[in-house]
């Protein structure tokens, strides 16, 4: 989680060492990009099930959410601030497809400190993240395929972004190569699509009547 404070400052430096040396062990074990990715996703699933278990013990309640829209904004606000300190940056659905919800983030935290080399340009290191919010919205009982993409800012919307940071802009550093450097400046923004398989959209609607 970042802070201004001191041994959460560490704590993000830790991460951002811990997490670059994770994917290059995957990196290592796989021929694809795609490969890669699901490795990543396959180590935030359990990671986002325990989350789950963990602000269910905290909230100390029994009852299981029941509605689509509910968890997804369950996901974006209480999940997000858990692990991130901050809810997501937006909730939102699909103008062309009614399963498909998307969850954005201007500064994810998986891809602000790691460097993605050239020749892995098309990789997407927030698949991590994509795996701990299926994690999470399978052990709900609403099953997801989820995917990280990258999509470039548009104009205005980066202003958000540094409007958000500028205060703590120079705590930040890229971990590349063992080492760390100044960020540039973010010119694109995570976007979660999250696809629920069919059967949970019509228990959803069947709640309706």
């Amino acid at each position: 989680r970042g802070s201004r404070t001191t041994e959460q400052l560490v704590s993000q430096s830790s991460f951002a060492y811990l997490y670059s040396e994770l994917v290059q062990y995957h990196q290592s074990r796989v021929s694809s990009i795609s490969d890669l990715e699901r490795r990543l996703e396959s180590s935030g699933y359990g990671v986002g099930l325990k989350v789950l278990e963990l602000l269910a013990y905290r909230a100390k309640e029994s009852k299981r959410e029941t509605r689509l829209m509910n968890i997804l904004q369950f996901v974006s606000s209480n999940v997000w601030k858990a692990l991130f300190g901050k809810a997501a940056d937006s909730l939102e659905r699909s103008i062309d497809h009614a399963d498909e919800f998307m969850i954005v983030d201007y500064e994810p935290l998986t891809s602000t400190y790691v460097s993605v080399p050239a020749d892995l340009g098309q990789l997407s290191v927030d698949s991590y993240v994509s795996g701990m919010i299926a994690g999470v919205l399978e052990g709900a009982g609403f099953p997801a395929r989820v995917t990280a993409h990258s999509v470039r800012l548009e104009e205005g919307e980066g202003n958000a972004v540094s409007s958000s940071s500028s205060s703590s802009q120079h705590h930040q550093a890229l971990y590349h190569g063992g080492t760390f450097s100044a960020l540039p400046p973010r010119t694109s923004k995570a976007v979660f699509l999250v696809k629920f398989a069919p059967h949970v959209l019509q228990r959803d609607a069947g709640l309706d009547r």
